[in-house]
C-alpha cells in the first residue's frame, strides 16, 4: 500500500495485490484499475480519495486493517507534514479573517459573514444546532450500537471504528431492507435519471424543454450542451431561456465534490440570458459501458439541478442579484428543495428502468427505499453538524484566540467537538480542518451551517408542495415565479414568507431527520 497526501484526487491508497481489496464490487475495480497505469503503475489497483472524510470504497472492503488504512490516509490529509501540509495556511487564514473582521467592527470573523446572511446573528446560528446536536448524536449512538452488534459476529469483542461504519451500516441496510446499492444500480443509467427524472420533473413543474445543441462545444470533451426553452403558450413556441452545460465526470484536473456554477448571470441591464453549468465527480466507465450511479449520486444530480434552476429562472435587472446571488444560508434552499422530486413516485418510475431490459424497479424495492429514508440519519446529521460546528468554532475567534503553532490545530479541533458535545470517535467531522475545502478553499467560511438552515425552509416548503397537491405547474409557477425569479432582489425570507404565508417552521425537518422522537 502506498499513500500520498494531497487534494481529493491526489491523495489515494495503490494495491499491488488484487485480494486486499476483497469484497469491492467488480465496476469499483475496474474503475480504479486505468489510473495507476497512466501514472506508471502497472498491475495496480488505485483507489483515489473523495473529499470527505467518508470514502465511498468503505461500504464494500472486506479487510478491516484495509478499511482502517483508507481511514486513517482520508483523515491525515493535510496534517502529513509534507509539501501537501495545510495547517500553516489554515492559521494564517483565520487569523486575518479575524483580524479583518475586528478591523471592521465585529467580534469575529462569524459574526461579520452573519449580518449578511439571514440568520444575522452568530447567536442565531448556535442556538439553531445546539438545538440539534444533542438529538443527532443520541441517534448516531443508537445506530452504533447496532453496527457494533453487527461488527461483533466477524470481530468477537471489537469496538467500532470510524472505519467500520459504512462496512456494517451496509450490512444492516441489507439485512433490514433486503436491499443495497449493488441491486439498484442496473436500475439507474446515467442518461435515463437525467433526461427522464431530472429534466421530466422541471418540464411537469415548469414546462421547460430542453435540446441538447451538439454545434456547441463545452470547456472539455465531456461537457455536454443543453438549451433550455420556456414553456409554450397558444400560438407561440417556448422563448430560449438560457443555456445549461452538464459536466458529470470526473478527472485528474477537477476538484472533488458537486457544484453549480453561473457562467452567465441573468439580467436585463446588459440583456444577457443565463449560462449555467452544474459539476458532479461521478468516475466514467470504460468506453461503451453504461454510467450506472448510487443513489446518492441520484440525489446530487436533483440537487445541483435545483441550483441550475435558480440561475436559469432568475429575472432581475442587475448581475448582482441574479439567480444563486443570495446570502449563503438560502443559497441552498432551493436546490434542497428539488431533491423531492427524485422520490415523487410518478418520476421514480419514469426513470429507475433496468438499463438492458427495460424492466421498472421493483415496487417493493421503492418501498423499501421510502421506508429507509431515515436509515443512518443519525450519522449523516452527527457528521455534518461536527464540522458546521467546527467552521464556527474557528470563526469565532478574535485575532489573539487563533492557535499560535501548527501542532495546535488538531487539539483545537478536538477542543471544539467535544465543547460542543459532537465528540462521537466513530463519526469524525464530515470534512476535518486540514482538508475543509468548503471553509478554506470556497466560500463558506463561517457558512457551512447554511445547508441545515437552508433545510428549514426546505423542509417546510415540502409540506407546502405535499399541502396543495405536489407535482404541478400550478405550484411550480408559483415557487419559480415568487422564489426562484427574484433572486437576491429582495429580501429572500420575505419571497419565502409570501409563498408559504408565515415564518419557516423546524418541526417538519425534525420529522425528517428522526429527530422529534
Amino acid at each position: 500500500i502506498r499513500h500520498t497526501h494531497g487534494g481529493a484526487n491526489a491523495a489515494c491508497g495503490l494495491y499491488t495485490d488484487r485480494g486486499v481489496l476483497r469484497g469491492l464490487p467488480a465496476h469499483a475495480g475496474a474503475r480504479a484499475a486505468p489510473a495507476p497505469a497512466a501514472r506508471g503503475h502497472e498491475g495496480a489497483w488505485l483507489l483515489e480519495m473523495q473529499l470527505p472524510t467518508q470514502q465511498g470504497v468503505l461500504a464494500s472492503l472486506a479487510r478491516r486493517d484495509v478499511r482502517e488504512r483508507v481511514q486513517q490516509a482520508s483523515e491525515s490529509r493535510g496534517a502529513s507534514g509534507d509539501d501537501h501540509d495545510t495547517r500553516e495556511i489554515v492559521l494564517e487564514t483565520v487569523r486575518l479573517r479575524a483580524e479583518r473582521a475586528r478591523l471592521l467592527g465585529y467580534e469575529h470573523h462569524a459574526a461579520y459573514v452573519a449580518e449578511d446572511a439571514t440568520a444575522k446573528t452568530t447567536e442565531a446560528v448556535n442556538a439553531m444546532l445546539a438545538r440539534l446536536a444533542p438529538a443527532a448524536v443520541a441517534n448516531a449512538r443508537r445506530e452504533a450500537a447496532d453496527l457494533e452488534t453487527a461488527l461483533r459476529t466477524d470481530e468477537p469483542g471489537a469496538t467500532l471504528r470510524a472505519s467500520d461504519w459504512s462496512f456494517y451500516a451496509e450490512r444492516v441496510r441489507k439485512d433490514r431492507y433486503a436491499l443495497d446499492d449493488a441491486l439498484l444500480r442496473p436500475y439507474l443509467e446515467l442518461e435515463r435519471v437525467v433526461h427522464d427524472g431530472v429534466f421530466l420533473a422541471a418540464n411537469r413543474l415548469f414546462g421547460i424543454s430542453f435540446a441538447e445543441r451538439h454545434d456547441l462545444a463545452g470547456y472539455h470533451p465531456d461537457v455536454r450542451v443543453f438549451e433550455v426553452f420556456d414553456a409554450e403558450t397558444p400560438g407561440e413556441p417556448g422563448q430560449g431561456l438560457g443555456l445549461f452545460l452538464a459536466d458529470w465526470y470526473t478527472r485528474e484536473s477537477k476538484r472533488g465534490g458537486a457544484w453549480m456554477n453561473n457562467l452567465v448571470d441573468q439580467n436585463h441591464l446588459l440583456g444577457q440570458k443565463p449560462v449555467v453549468v452544474n459539476n458532479l465527480n461521478i468516475v466514467k466507465p470504460p468506453a461503451g459501458q453504461p454510467t450506472l450511479l448510487v443513489w446518492d449520486e441520484v440525489i446530487t444530480l436533483f440537487h445541483e439541478f435545483g441550483h441550475a434552476l435558480h440561475g436559469l429562472f432568475s429575472d432581475v435587472r442587475y448581475p448582482s442579484q441574479s439567480g444563486t446571488e443570495v446570502p449563503r444560508d438560502f443559497v441552498e434552499y432551493p436546490s434542497q428543495v428539488n431533491e423531492m422530486w427524485a422520490w415523487e413516485p410518478s418520476v421514480l418510475r419514469s426513470y429507475a428502468v433496468h438499463h438492458v431490459t427495460g424492466e421498472p424497479m421493483p415496487a417493493e424495492w421503492v418501498d423499501t427505499m421510502l421506508a429507509s429514508r431515515q436509515f443512518n440519519e443519525g450519522f449523516g446529521t452527527t457528521e455534518y453538524l461536527a464540522a458546521a460546528l467546527l467552521d464556527q468554532a474557528w470563526h469565532q475567534v478574535g485575532p489573539d484566540g487563533v492557535p499560535a503553532s501548527e501542532a495546535d490545530v488538531v487539539p483545537f479541533e478536538a477542543a471544539a467537538l467535544e465543547s460542543a458535545g459532537v465528540a462521537f470517535a466513530p463519526v469524525p467531522p464530515r470534512y476535518r480542518t486540514t482538508y475543509y475545502n468548503h471553509v478554506f478553499g470556497g466560500g463558506y467560511a463561517a457558512g457551512y451551517y447554511s445547508y441545515i438552515w437552508s433545510e428549514v425552509l426546505d423542509a417546510d416548503t415540502v409540506e407546502w408542495y405535499r399541502e396543495n397537491g405536489g407535482l404541478s405547474r400550478e405550484n411550480g409557477e408559483r415557487f419559480r415565479r415568487v422564489l426562484l425569479a427574484r433572486g437576491g432582489s429582495q429580501d429572500p425570507l420575505q419571497s419565502f414568507r409570501e409563498l408559504r404565508g408565515r415564518d419557516a417552521d423546524i418541526a417538519p425537518l425534525l420529522a425528517r431527520r428522526g429527530l422529534d422522537a
